[in-house]
């Protein structure tokens, strides 16, 4: 334990925001740090369990969160460094975007409020590389096997930065003009500044990982290509396929996909031209954004940055409580509300409301009309299901459309199309225990076959897909 009955007494501090008219006015990060002295103080709150749930059950990457906690108390910031490298190949991503389900999980939180764990991981990693304790670490020896990522957001690095490390030789793929996938393109500048991917991006490099920008596999490289070169080829291109709303009007002009919208704004900040005719804005607008998770608020924040008239976030499931209810126990996932920044800065929420259908004038959307749902569990047993409510009808202006309500599939891959990789029944990849998918030599790791999920996961699940790839290699090429 850091410091006795820190846990009791300590009360929890979070870093907070930079003032709401100040940010509203660029895209730089909203959250502050906690400065060393109050990072102290928040992790000897750690109460260093005997069994951590935070490490085995909440975190995805199993960090050892009670033994970094206490490197942190102490001062040791190099010890605290490698212990997070140990299992987090970039701290500095999740450090700012994780959700934190460790902290979920974190015991304290029975009863009061959780360690901020996050805060310590985005912490260490600033001070590594600040002091130059994360550094290039080029594999003294290499072997003589050659993989081929396709895809470069966060389960494609994890599996990049993992594989080189054990000493192959490792080219990425990218068919963005450049790297980093949904951390580039897809989160808001104001959560994640892409300086720090871009510093990421340098550290491999140095090491050895090699990036193919603007190329796509399947139309631009042959499987042949591949196969003639690379000995593995590890598929991470993400979940793709927007989850659609079918309503009268949808054909309107004005409604659009989210995550469109959201690139094009990450663009138009890396200086890229954006055709007038193809741009996406909110500048004047009445705005509503269809879906209430964590990219329907990051719509919600970049249109109060472009100078939205109004914004709403609808929501077809109910409003979550405040508080754990008893069907959600620790140490699972707290399904409780939660309020973004971007929640704090303006527009407004509505639960419990579907799309009904969608108005508009010459041609381009004017309104959306809904309905209030309740959650019925049917006679038989079951999950609940939305039934509207007689006379509950509302009408919303808007002119600008936004669907934000999450993705079915990887979508159409003519790579995959060609060599007939097996799909499941929800359409994604299909893989065995070593994340091999059904063509020999070919594996699959992130949203494109668990679906899309936290950026957590999909590093995590890059690492174990980079581990299956390692034990098909020693296997086949000693």
């Amino acid at each position: 334990m850091t410091k006795e009955r820190a846990f009791l007494e300590v009360p929890r501090q979070d870093p907070g925001y930079r003032p709401r008219e100040e940010r509203l006015k660029d895209f730089h990060a909203v959250e502050r740090r906690l400065t060393d002295e109050e990072l102290n103080r928040q992790v000897s709150r750690c109460m260093d369990c005997g069994i951590p749930f935070c490490h085995g059950a909440g975190c995805p990457l199993a960090n050892v969160i009670p033994e970094f906690n206490a490197r942190v108390y102490e001062g040791a910031w190099r010890e605290a460094a490698d212990l997070l490298s140990m299992t987090n190949p970039f701290p500095e991503f999740t450090g700012r975007i994780c959700p934190a389900p460790c902290e979920g999980s974190c015991v304290a939180g029975m009863h009061d409020a959780p360690v901020t764990i996050r805060q310590a991981e985005l912490a260490i990693a600033e001070k590594g590389f600040e002091r130059g304790f994360i550094r290039p670490e080029p594999p003294a020896v290499r072997r003589a096997g050659q993989v081929a990522v396709v895809g470069s957001g966060p389960a494609g690095l994890a599996v990049a930065q993992t594989l080189n490390r054990c000493g192959y030789h490792v080219t990425v793929y990218e068919n963005a003009p450049k790297p980093g996938g949904v951390l580039r393109y897809g989160i808001p500048d104001f959560k994640l500044e892409k300086w720090i991917i871009d510093r990421r991006l340098q550290l491999m490099e140095a090491e050895g990982v090699r990036f193919e920008t603007r190329v796509e596999i399947g139309r631009d490289i042959s499987h042949r290509f591949l196969a003639s070169r690379y000995d593995a080829v590890v598929l991470t291109g993400g979940a793709r396929e927007p989850r659609d709303v079918k309503a009268p009007g949808r054909e309107l002009a004005g409604i659009h996909f989210a995550m469109p919208y959201l690139v094009q704004q990450n663009r138009r900040l890396d200086g890229e031209i954006i055709p007038p005719e193809t741009a996406i804005l909110a500048a004047g607008a009445r705005v509503v954004v269809i879906g209430g998770g964590d990219t329907g608020a990051d719509c919600l924040g970049t249109a109060l940055r472009q100078g939205a008239k109004d914004v709403w976030q609808i929501e077809i499931l109910p409003e979550p409580p405040r508080r754990r209810a008893e069907s959600n126990p620790w140490p699972q996932w707290p399904v409780i509300l939660r309020e973004s920044s971007s929640h704090q800065e303006g527009g407004h929420r509505r639960w419990s409301v579907t799309v009904q259908r969608f108005e508009g004038e010459h041609g381009r959307v004017r309104r959306v009309h809904g309905v209030e749902v309740d959650w019925v569990t049917p006679a038989g047993g079951g999950r609940p299901v939305p039934r509207e409510k007689p006379g509950s009808e509302f009408v919303l202006e808007a002119d600008l459309v936004l669907l934000a309500m999450g993705f079915v599939g990887p979508g159409p891959n003519p790579y995959v199309e060609t060599l007939g990789i097996a799909l499941d029944e929800r359409g994604f990849i299909r893989r065995d225990a070593g994340h091999m998918t059904s063509v020999a030599g070919i594996f699959v790791a992130g949203d494109m076959t668990q679906g899309a999920s936290l950026v957590v996961r999909a590093m995590a699940d890059g690492v174990k897909a980079a581990r299956g790839v390692d034990a098909y290699l020693r296997s086949e090429k000693p």
